[in-house]
């Protein structure tokens, strides 16, 4: 997975268009200024930082305004940005930042973009884009939620009492506890139907339990605006309030009972289908088909079983690499030692980085990261550590099984997870947090070939530089490349709809060499929730992409290592074949679509 002033009149338009143009000039002398100082160094474009940084900041004030979240609800950022802790959208709220969205597709419009700089196209292409897919999911949400309607005929009544309470109208206190009160009775009564109907999909499911969470939200937010200041409020609403909440909790979990648990605990979600998975690709700029990208991770599947056998020769076991991954899985260390030896990684990785001057690292990057522990829970969706600010360590918990304790136990190991510190930390997530915090911070174009596969490219360059040098470290890195080959292959069998999620288990067990209970986690997690179906996808193909641009960059002498890794950081979070179009000039046009076949360029086998 980074917001606006609204055009509400022909005076408002003019009045945010001399503001924009006044911002934008402001920011052309400041780059000018910057280049005359600083040769070399990629300066911002001038003319979209300034729209879109307007975008972020209406976006940002129409979500703060229309969010059902109670004031306890809300979060801020370290720099006091307001951030909505929101379940759903109100028809309300949709409508209007539909209309934001359309707005600013208009005032795109009207640039030229003939005109702009490079960074700037790039930009403009991007932001239109983005623009375009949040109405078109917006479109969607408004088809589901016109679907599930006749669950929540009560929910205009809440809504409407919500949009009373922005302005502090004095509720009738008899009337809203009379409300209450019959939509309390219409809720136990839906909730009887719904036990005995079977008509509702997944999809559907759980767009009504995030409707419910809406519409409980906008129930606090009144309810904490009146009790305890409205006299006449407080005498009548606690327990018409009390009773709707509990009923409204009661009538999701019939919701959430009507998915279908598989036999490892997976709510699995509907697969979305080929021409789905066409369309997210060409949104990725990924110039590729499923059927393709999956002969893609089956050819670097191979390459990884060579080295396997390699390696596993090196260590003693001959061709049999499985026997050797079970040696190298026994080298866990004991429990309470895990973090220790986390560290211990992180500063053989970051002393190679230097050593080799692949990458500029801040040393408040290298001051400020922290360290936690997973929780149980969050394990079961994630049996590894995760990364970015912070590393949060994934081990056994006392409250574990002791079988799941050896399997998580197994699956750390130092050697695998030798393997992923960088990319977990620098100069992978964490740098990556870092910068995105200090450069073109106006950009936000989250996509995973660029937050993945930037932090597995570096697992890429830093196996092929032979940052492991012992054969059980060999095993360790092959066995998280041969992960990313299997994840590619298993996303696209389930959502073509050619493999269970039993399946997608099976073959990590089998294929790669995972603990049951660790594969598990590495599917419920993606296929339980509503996440980006091509999140997995991304690690390997965009790590692919990464190397690629390598190749025509650092490989032909155009640019050094530390040149071309310093100046990704620095465009921020984008399509990688966008970064290439800035670093290597290529044609843009306004309506472009992806067009790089990065996999075709290559000589030879990708990840050497």
């Amino acid at each position: 997975m980074r917001n606006n002033s609204i055009y509400l009149s022909g005076r408002a338009n003019r009045s945010i268009t001399i503001k924009v143009a006044c911002t934008a000039l402001l920011l052309l002398l400041a780059g000018k200024a910057t280049r005359a100082q600083s040769p070399g160094v990629y300066s911002p474009c001038q003319e979209m930082p300034a729209l879109m940084q307007n975008f972020k900041a209406d976006y940002q004030s129409l979500s703060r305004f229309y969010s059902p979240a109670p004031p306890a609800s809300r979060e801020s950022s370290a720099g006091g940005a307001f951030r909505p802790v929101v379940t759903g959208l109100s028809p309300e709220a949709r409508t209007r930042l539909d209309r934001l969205y359309r707005e600013y597709l208009e005032t795109l419009s009207r640039l030229d973009f003939a005109g702009l700089s490079q960074e700037c196209k790039v930009d403009y292409i991007l932001f239109k884009r983005d623009l375009t897919e949040k109405l078109r999911l917006s479109a969607i949400d408004s088809l589901e939620s016109d679907h599930i309607k006749s669950w929540f005929p009560f929910a205009d009544t809440i809504y409407a009492l919500q949009r009373l309470r922005r302005r502090g109208a004095q509720p009738d206190a008899p009337k809203v506890a009379g409300d209450w009160h019959t939509i309390f009775l219409q809720v136990k009564k839906l909730q009887s139907a719904l036990e005995k109907d079977s008509s509702l999909t997944v999809t559907y499911i759980r767009k009504s339990m995030e409707t419910i969470a809406c519409l409980q939200q906008s129930l606090a937010s009144i309810y904490t605006f009146y009790n305890g200041y409205d006299p006449l409020f407080s005498w009548w609403a606690p327990k018409p309030y009390a009773e709707l909440t509990q009923a409204l909790t009661e009538y999701s979990e019939t919701f959430k009972n009507k998915q279908v648990v598989d036999a490892s605990g997976i709510f699995a979600r509907k697969p979305i289908g080929r021409d789905e998975i066409i369309r997210l690709l060409k949104y990725e700029m990924i110039d590729y088909s499923p059927e393709e990208l999956v002969d893609i991770a089956n050819k670097e599947f191979a390459w990884c079983d060579a080295e396997m056998k390699k390696a596993s020769a090196e260590y003693g076991f001959g061709d049999n690499w499985k026997a050797a991954l079970e040696k190298v899985k026994n080298t866990y260390v004991p429990p309470g030692q895990q973090p220790e030896a986390i560290l211990q990684l992180y500063d053989e990785s970051v002393r190679f980085l230097k050593e080799h001057d692949l990458v500029t690292i801040p040393p408040l990057a290298e001051e400020v990261w922290g360290m936690y522990m997973m929780s149980p829970e969050r394990q079961r969706t994630n049996a590894f550590f995760t990364g970015g600010w912070d590393i949060t360590i994934s081990y056994p918990t006392n409250t574990m099984a002791e079988d799941d304790r050896l399997m998580s136990m197994r699956g750390n190991n130092p050697h695998f997870s030798r393997a992923t510190v960088h990319h977990e930390l620098i100069a992978g997530h964490n740098l990556e947090f870092f910068s995105n915090a200090r450069y073109r911070t106006y950009r936000d174009y989250d996509t995973p070939f660029w937050v993945e596969g930037w932090s597995l490219y570096w697992e890429l360059l830093l196996y092929q530089m032979n940052f492991a040098q012992k054969p059980e470290d060999k095993i360790g890195m092959l066995f998280w490349r041969m992960h990313r080959c299997a994840r590619i292959i298993f996303s696209f069998n389930y959502h073509m709809g050619k493999w269970t999620p039993r399946q997608c288990i099976d073959f990590l067990v089998d294929r790669v060499g995972h603990e049951r209970a660790n594969a598990e986690s590495e599917v419920r997690g993606p296929l339980s929730g509503n996440s980006n179906p091509l999140y997995q996808v991304g690690y390997l193909t965009g790590g692919f992409e990464f190397y690629a641009l390598k190749k025509e960059l650092v490989d032909s002498g155009k640019m050094s290592y530390k040149q071309f890794h310093d100046a990704v950081m620095q465009l921020n979070c984008m399509p990688v074949e966008m970064i290439r179009a800035i670093l290597t000039k290529q044609p843009l046009e306004r309506e472009y679509a992806t067009k790089w076949r990065f996999n075709d360029q290559r000589t030879g086998q990708l990840g050497n």
